[in-house]
Order: structure tokens, then C-alpha cells, then sequence
């Protein structure tokens, strides 16, 4: 697995914990993230694409 250095935290998640993750490394609101990836999905769907990718490349913390 790559270590990529973002962790899906074991609170906070909502489907799979990406947006929490993403927030917390970078000091964003994760609901903030959580409507982009929504709002991408209108546009060709490469957020979708994004968070499976991130979710699959993102350890989980234990």
C-alpha cells in the first residue's frame, strides 16, 4: 500500500472517511469536501473516480 501520509479516521466518517481524512491533514471543513466530490460527480463524474481511488490508497486508522 502507498503511505500517501493521510489517514481515513475511525470517527467523523460518513461513507468511507476520505473527506474527514482529507480535512483533517489540511485544515478544511470536511463538509466543504464532501460538496465538491459531490459536485463533480455532475461533471463527468471524476469525482467519483477521485474518492475510489483515495479510498483504496488511504490506510484506515485503527
Amino acid at each position: 500500500m502507498l503511505d500517501i501520509g493521510i489517514t481515513r479516521p475511525a470517527s467523523g466518517r460518513i461513507i468511507a472517511g476520505v473527506c474527514a481524512g482529507l480535512g483533517q491533514k489540511f485544515g478544511i471543513d470536511p463538509l466543504i469536501l464532501r460538496i465538491i466530490f459531490v459536485a463533480t460527480l455532475f461533471w463527468g463524474g471524476a469525482g467519483a473516480l477521485v474518492y475510489a481511488i483515495l479510498w483504496v490508497l488511504m490506510p484506515s486508522e485503527k
